[in-house]
């Protein structure tokens, strides 16, 4: 049996904390914002008080992690699409340093238009 590189172990952690995180929030939030707020089921909330609970420093950390975990479990799940799916195992590294490269970018991305 081939031997797992240490790094495997920290993309499945990654894969699966992203995975549920995704699972549970991304639905409720796109259920909200984009379906009961702008159908008028719901009442949205003021621009104000959005912009006062996206100012906490702690929503924003939290959005942030949701974000880069999202976008880990992509990388993974995708690396492993084009790995095993395709059988592009030649390009095992490549692929994954592209993947796992996207995901951290988008992160940074996120970072930065969280932060500004």
């Amino acid at each position: 049996m081939a031997r797992r590189s240490s790094s495997e172990a920290i993309a499945w952690l990654l894969f699966s904390a992203g995975g549920m995180a995704s699972a549970l929030l991304i639905p409720v939030l796109l259920l909200l914002f984009g379906v009961l707020f702008p159908l008028g089921w719901l009442a949205p909330p003021a621009y104000a008080h959005l912009l006062s609970v996206l100012s906490n420093p702690f929503l924003r950390i939290l959005l942030l992690l949701l974000f880069a975990l999202s976008l880990a479990h992509w990388a993974h799940r995708f690396r492993h699409v084009l790995n095993d799916l395709l059988q592009l195992d030649r390009l095992r590294t490549a692929i994954g340093v592209l993947c796992y490269g996207a995901a951290a970018a988008g992160s940074i991305w996120a970072a930065v238009v969280l932060f500004q």
